[in-house]
């Protein structure tokens, strides 16, 4: 996963800035952050990471609960929300909630489309691909890869509309009702606000 932190969208051109709030994402939901990613939170900007100064108080949330909490206990929340044998407190797949249950129709369907992209899960994952984490990890790609009949807005905009936003409010909504998140609340402010600029500017295209 891209462990990078977004920067000032003054640093970055806008699409870099978006391909590296979308790697930053699919890291800290994929695993506890590593303790190299945590000092980078700690030391992180305050300005918005993307265009829109919409992002700047969610972003500050985020680097100020990194600020406010060790490594063990962003460790310990991740795997009390994420964790644990069976059932999780919160879940991170997509097909949960759009269908109630793993291992369903919209898993599939992602599938497809993911095979249509050229993409295919790496056999070393064991999560299936409607990861918020997997999920976010293809939308960096779109955004920064090089191959430009697959990294495009159009297939950008077609693959969030389809398989992130639908869900993915759910998910934040789950994580911030749970008592025992804090810095993961935090996270998940930043998430819907990015989501949301993510929508408004694709439905620009329209």
């Amino acid at each position: 996963m891209n462990n990078a932190i977004p920067v000032s969208s003054s640093a970055l051109d806008e699409e870099t800035a978006r391909a590296e709030v979308y790697g930053l994402l699919a890291a800290l939901y994929y695993a506890p952050p590593s303790a190299e990613l945590m000092a980078q939170l700690r030391v992180a900007v305050t300005e918005a990471p993307a265009a829109g100064g919409f992002l700047e108080e969610p972003w500050r949330e985020v680097v100020a609960a990194a600020r406010a909490m060790d490594d063990a206990a962003v460790a310990a929340e991740y795997d009390a929300l994420f964790g644990g044998v069976g059932k999780p407190e919160v879940y991170v797949f997509g097909s949960h909630y759009l269908s109630g249950f793993l291992n369903e129709k919209p898993l599939a369907a992602l599938r497809s489309d993911l095979a249509q992209l050229g993409l295919a899960r790496d056999d070393t994952m064991p999560e299936t691909e409607d990861h918020v984490a997997y999920v976010c990890e293809v939308m960096r790609y779109l955004i920064a890869g090089d191959d430009v009949e697959v990294a495009n807005l159009t297939q950008q905009q077609k693959f969030f509309t389809t398989h992130l936003q639908p869900w993915v409010l759910l998910m934040c909504d789950a994580i911030a009702a749970h008592p025992k998140a804090r810095f993961y609340a935090a996270l998940a402010g930043f998430t819907r606000a990015f989501v949301g600029v993510e929508a408004q500017g694709f439905d620009m295209l329209v």
